[in-house]
């Protein structure tokens, strides 16, 4: 599996699954775009990437959807090409539905849907005009199922898969994928990071995030995952027996979810 001479951005680069996604495609080869709003911890990312030199860093909010056309376009500039788009910029969310602002809802929607949509629709046009690419999204198991206290983040994964499926069928004959990547627990800051029901930040590492799978094993298996253009892969532990409950057995998964003390 190697990566060598393909041009992979990455958005949401800084920190967990998108800074280790950077080390493992550097590892492999590649040229890199980092993308994410905390300048800073880009510059850390890239001076820990194997082959620093070939990576450009090219700051962005996902949902200043006027400067993303403009941001793609210095992507395709520098290296001529984008191989491959990696969606991952997103937050989490830790609020009942009766207790979280509409601000918030629209917020998670904004950062998690729109936001990827917008850079997807600024990368598609020279992909199609190339003829070729490919377009991962980093969903989540929440984008396959429901649990207490993710309402609006799980609706954003949910979103994603309705409109990634479609993009899907709309350019395979134009030779560009489309994966769909599902973490299930990955030891990251995405609980400290989620937001509560006013918007402000949860500041709690959740234990079963705690002992989620090493950001750098889901990185090496998602990279598998892209490598071989798999339309949907599922990357964690015992969770991920949840999507699978959902198809095959959605009265006892309801049954599993009512009793579920989420954090």
């Amino acid at each position: 599996m190697h990566f060598k001479d393909k041009v992979i951005w990455i958005t949401g680069a800084s920190s967990g699954i998108g800074e280790h996604l950077a080390y493992a495609f550097a590892a492999h080869g590649a040229d890199l775009v980092l993308s994410a709003r905390n300048e800073q911890e880009l510059q850390r990312v890239q001076q820990n990437c194997p082959r620093s030199s070939r990576v450009l860093l090219l700051p962005m909010d996902v949902t200043q959807y006027d400067k993303v056309s403009g941001i793609t376009a210095r992507a395709i500039n520098h290296f001529g090409k984008i191989d491959v788009l990696v969606n991952n910029a997103g937050i989490s969310q830790r609020s009942l539905v009766a207790d979280t602002d509409l601000s918030v809802d629209q917020k998670i929607m904004d950062v998690n849907f729109i936001g990827t949509v917008a850079v997807t629709k600024a990368v598609l046009p020279y992909m199609l005009r190339r003829k070729q690419g490919q377009i991962v999204a980093i969903s989540s198991v929440m984008g396959k199922i429901g649990t207490p206290r993710r309402s609006a983040y799980a609706a954003s994964k949910h979103a994603l898969h309705g409109f990634f499926d479609c993009l899907r069928a709309e350019v395979y004959e134009k030779n560009i994928g489309v994966t769909l990547i599902c973490p299930g627990y990955v030891h990251t800051n995405v609980s400290i990071n989620a937001l509560t029901g006013d918007g402000s930040p949860n500041n709690k590492m959740a234990q079963t995030t705690k002992q989620g799978l090493e950001p750098n094993d889901f990185a090496r298996k998602a990279l598998r995952a892209i490598y071989k253009k798999k339309e949907e892969a599922y990357i964690g532990g015992k969770e991920i027996m949840g999507i699978y409950l959902k198809r095959f057995l959605p009265g006892v998964l309801s049954r599993v979810v009512r009793g579920m003390d989420v954090n």
